[in-house]
């Protein structure tokens, strides 16, 4: 096992893996900006080194501090968290060269899979089923191909996420000038202006699957997480599992999660994403080849801790649990990401100071966050405040339990989202569970339209 962690990471996913590593009597190093200094993960981490300034590629982008913190404080493991670096394969390679273990995929199986090209062509290879579309990236005869693959299409990035770099196409006319804004968009994104296209799947559903796998080739796929309402491609609400998965359709989902991790010579914990249409058919669509925010969901209805897995399967053991226990489904389960950001105007950004915080309890919550009161949120960084997840017997319990914590929840000082996913659960097509990726789009045109 591991002598020292260092998280390369920040808010609460750093407080995640801390806890994970005090829990496996694992010393851990937390890394922070000079922004984050009163953050919560640098009290209460073990040890705590400051590694730059506060934009992200002067400190947490910034793979030579990271390296030097870790030398310097005799870490020899770095878990990435996710975002910034976690699905970096130079990080990853940079780690190895330095006798660090990453606590994460290893370099070759990042770049297969995280180039969404490049992965699609993998997945055909696993007879996993792909969404119709170009064969690898394309660089011209943009027509032609989505002629061929039939319109309505979605341009994509190739290496893109976050809704970066993704236009829809209904009319070849207007094909042309989304092709380049995808491409101008990718390229500052990702450095990366490379695109695809693929076959539009009207009204689906975003559902994933988790996967774990060991050094030794061992793979285990769990119970899907249905993704489905989010906006502007960014996830809000997460549960599992799917109100619209059937045991055949989960069994086939896992069964192919698995086929491409093992193609891929996938090890430790990631996220295998697919689009399931509504008429029952799913299509891969990427793989996430890092711990996904939503990997609470998945702890509270199996049971299990994917945090320490990582750790244990980066330090080389075996599985420990097998498909069958991963498979287990012990309960409902919802996650709500709040954010600090204004649902009234657009959901614009607003960081700010914590006058005064009331957080939920009682049985069934988990929060997972960094604030406390008198903490300043900084302009800096994703809006994200924390994580509440609630788990139940079945799906209108675990509704009714996410209700009343959301309730509870209180954030003085700045607005957040608790209240419009209120509003999200106590909408009919959500309580049904007939809703699609557009769900939140048609909700806020209700309230535009109820507004005199």
């Amino acid at each position: 096992m591991f002598k020292k962690i260092l998280v390369a990471n920040r808010s609460e996913i750093a407080l995640r893996v801390i806890r994970a590593a005090r829990e496996l009597d694992i010393p851990s190093v937390a890394v922070y900006s000079e922004a984050d200094r009163e953050s919560l993960h640098v009290s209460l981490a073990d040890e705590a080194v400051c590694i730059g300034p506060a934009p992200s590629p002067q400190s947490y982008l910034n793979v030579e501090a990271l390296l030097a913190a870790a030398k310097v404080t005799g870490a020899d493991a770095v878990h990435p968290g996710y975002g910034f670096l976690a699905e970096n394969a130079d990080f990853s390679q940079a780690c190895a060269e330095h006798g660090l273990t990453f606590i994460g995929p290893k370099p070759d199986a990042i770049r297969k899979l995280g180039h969404k090209s490049a992965a699609k062509a993998l997945a055909r290879e696993a007879q996993v089923p792909v969404v119709p579309g170009t064969t690898g990236t394309i660089s011209s005869g943009f027509l032609k191909e989505a002629e061929a693959i039939g319109f309505p299409v979605m341009v994509k990035a190739a290496a893109g996420g976050g809704g970066k770099g993704l236009r829809l196409v209904r009319e070849p006319a207007q094909l042309e000038a989304q092709v380049r804004l995808a491409q101008n968009e990718a390229q500052k994104a990702f450095n990366d202006g490379s695109i695809y296209i693929e076959k539009l799947i009207e009204r689906p559903r975003h559902v994933e699957i988790q996967i774990a796998a060991d050094l030794s080739g061992g793979v285990v796929a769990f119970p899907e997480r249905d993704c489905t309402v989010q906006r502007r491609h960014q996830k809000l609400i997460e549960e599992s599992p799917s109100p619209a998965v059937p045991p055949r359709t989960r069994t086939a989902m896992q069964a192919a999660a698995a086929r491409l991790a093992r193609a891929a010579g996938y090890s430790n914990v990631g996220t295998v994403e697919f689009l399931l249409a509504p008429d029952g058919r799913f299509y891969f669509m990427e793989v996430n080849t890092r711990l996904q925010v939503e990997h609470p969901v998945t702890e509270c209805v199996t049971g299990l801790d994917l945090v320490a897995a990582q750790i244990r399967l980066a330090a080389g053991e075996a599985l420990p649990f097998t498909q069958d226990r991963a498979s287990e489904i012990r309960c409902h389960s919802i996650e709500h990401r709040i954010n600090a950001e204004d649902p009234e105007r657009g959901f614009a950004s607003c960081p700010g100071r914590i006058a005064g915080l009331r957080l939920p309890g009682g049985p069934g919550v988990r929060l997972d966050t960094h604030l406390y009161a008198g903490y300043t949120v900084p302009v800096f960084y994703d809006s994200l405040l924390g994580k509440l997840i609630v788990y139940a017997p079945d799906r209108p319990a675990a509704i009714a339990r996410a209700l009343r914590a959301l309730g509870e929840l209180c954030v003085e000082g700045i607005p957040t989202t608790a209240g419009f996913h209120r509003r999200v659960l106590a909408h009919p097509r959500f309580k049904s569970g007939d809703f699609d990726t557009h769900f939140v789009d048609a909700i806020q045109e209700e309230g535009h339209a109820e507004k005199p």
